[in-house]
């Protein structure tokens, strides 16, 4: 009944929720905690009603079933790991989620909550179709009372605003972040909260995800069709994360090679299974998220080759400081009083803006500070360790700035 208007609505749906970014999310954020615990809460209790009908689906547990399955027909078993996999995605926000709010907000929510109700639901699902196979066309829902469909309908569509005002919330750090360390040009960046100073909005990265996603929605016109495509990228996700993972380990947790080996070995031989198994949907919209990762990457690393390049290339020109104070400490130097202070991204060299000042004006402030801000690796610089001041002559100082690829920069 509500087939033809899925599209129309979806897109209604998505036009609001690109549309309010701009005004923040701090009131209706507040809703979105109750609002993903009633989801949950009620895929628990759909998944416990078809449970206590056909208890015996928990035999599911046994891993020999899972076995004499792949025993049986190795090639249909490693095929159906493709379809299994949409099980756990998701699963690779905590990464970034972890990153917010630390391991133990994370673990209590997963294995207090969401991981208990999706495997409540999971085998409620596989009862429902134990006892009638032909709900195989829509198990989920078909689990629901009639009563409760139409609520059900309204929930998921909030949840599902919910997990994407999330994703936006995330591309916005993000692009923020390859900003801050160099990896693509300068955007318009809005901070929509007073007190909160994670909560930006950026313009032009928003009206381009809002095009994305239309483009997305018209193309593949429905979740199903949409799966291959999230398979793929999220199998792709979890190998780049099990490759960081080692690398983090070897060189910051200090292991030995013949203990991170096995470790990362073993979760990368399973990441590289799945993807394997998901290979086969490439055609099927698979080939979206490699097209468009291979795009992101690429401006990335060609905005950051340009950018040294550029550098190499005003090193070669500019005039050192080392060379230009002493030259400019004479008798015949006009000073002016007041503190001039100069934004440069090289600390070694002297300002343009200063060059010019003093062709056109013929005059130097009585002192003169140099200051350059850095974005360091490293999530957040410590107050104390974010101002370093240099006295280089009576006249010249040198601020050196340092933030995170997470801090706000604030430098009036």
């Amino acid at each position: 009944v509500f087939a033809p208007y899925i599209v129309p609505v979806t897109l209604g749906i998505l036009v609001a929720l690109f549309w309010i970014q701009s005004h923040g999310t701090a009131k209706v954020g507040a809703s979105f905690g109750p609002i993903t615990c009633l989801w949950f809460v009620a895929l628990a209790t759909l998944g416990v009603m078809q449970i206590a009908r056909h208890p015996s689906v928990l035999t599911a547990l046994w891993p020999g079933h899972a076995l004499a399955f792949l025993a049986a027909d190795p090639t249909l078993g490693f095929l159906a790991m493709g379809s299994v996999f949409l099980v756990v995605t998701g699963a690779e926000a905590l990464y970034a989620d972890m990153g917010h709010f630390g391991r133990r907000p994370i673990r209590l929510a997963w294995f207090g909550l969401v991981l208990p109700s999706l495997l409540l639901n999971y085998f409620g699902q596989g009862a429902l179709l134990l006892e009638d196979p032909t709900t195989i066309k829509n198990p989920f829902y078909l689990m629901a009372p009639d009563w409760f469909l139409l609520p059900l309908v309204g929930l998921a569509t909030a949840a599902t605003v919910i997990a994407s005002q999330a994703v936006i919330t995330g591309v916005y750090s993000i692009t923020q972040q390859a900003i801050q360390l160099g990896y693509a040009p300068r955007m318009e960046l809005l901070h929509t909260s007073g007190s909160q100073m994670g909560q930006i909005y950026m313009p032009g990265v928003n009206w381009l995800m809002l095009l994305g996603v239309i483009a997305l929605v018209l193309a593949f016109k429905s979740s199903t069709n949409l799966a291959a495509a999230y398979g793929i990228a999220v199998t792709g996700t979890m190998i780049i994360t099990s490759l960081f993972a080692y690398l983090v380990a070897r060189r910051q947790w200090g292991w030995r090679k013949r203990l991170a080996l096995p470790v990362f070995g073993a979760l990368l031989v399973l990441d590289l299974a799945f993807l394997g198994a998901n290979s086969t949907k490439i055609l099927d919209g698979g080939w979206f998220p490699l097209v468009f990762g291979g795009a992101v990457y690429l401006l990335l690393t060609t905005w950051k080759a340009g950018r040294e390049l550029l550098q190499d290339k005003l090193d070669t020109q500019a005039l050192l400081l080392k060379d230009f104070i002493p030259a400019i400490e004479t008798p015949d130097t006009i000073n002016v009083p007041g503190t001039a202070v100069f934004m440069t991204p090289y600390p070694e060299h002297v300002p343009h803006a200063l060059l010019h000042n003093l062709k056109h004006n013929k005059v130097l402030h009585e002192q003169v500070a140099l200051v350059t801000v850095t974005v360091e690796s490293v999530p957040r610089v410590p107050a104390a360790q974010r101002v370093v001041v240099e006295r280089l002559t009576h006249r010249f100082y040198r601020v050196h700035i340092h933030f995170g690829f997470m801090d706000a920069p604030d430098v009036p």
